[in-house]
């Protein structure tokens, strides 16, 4: 038990300093982390809704709508209004494209060049370990919110 306890202490002081370190180059690049992250999620070129950006980044509604609103006012990205919805679309405009590009570029560098120097040491596989835990983690920490539930009523 000892060791799993440790080597989960690893795991989360690992990911801990991962989300500092984009926390403080955020800040570096002197922009806010969660513009970051919404820039990162938008720049894949699809169209997103705030409600699937909260979702899979896992920032706060009001965090996504504030950050929104700002890039809207720059003039970084437009809203889309989905068909048969409510939802509407967030879309990098021309500028927010340019823009993203530039902020990201050095992230990207960073990111690819950390990559390339632990895949010297470990295999490929590492990712997808590290995914499954996550989602692992995510369902036993809903179960265990659900054990407390049942125990209140």
């Amino acid at each position: 038990m000892e060791d799993s306890y440790e080597n989960i202490r690893r795991l989360m002081l690992a990911i801990n300093k991962i989300d500092g370190s984009y926390y403080f180059f955020a800040r570096k690049l002197g922009v806010k982390e969660n513009t970051l992250a919404l820039l990162y999620a938008l720049d894949d070129g699809k169209p997103h809704s705030q409600k699937q950006i909260c979702e899979d980044w896992l920032i706060p509604k009001t965090t996504v709508n504030t950050v929104v609103k700002e890039l809207q006012e720059a003039g970084y990205i437009t809203l889309l209004l989905e068909d048969n919805t409510r939802e509407k679309k967030i879309l990098l405009t021309d500028s927010g494209k340019s823009y993203t590009e530039e902020l990201l570029k050095k992230v990207y560098a960073a990111e690819q060049e950390a990559l390339n120097r632990t895949l010297q040491d470990f295999p490929a596989a590492f990712i997808n370990a590290f995914e499954y835990f996550s989602k692992c983690l995510c369902e036993e920490f809903e179960k265990q919110v659900m054990i407390m539930m049942e125990e209140r009523n």
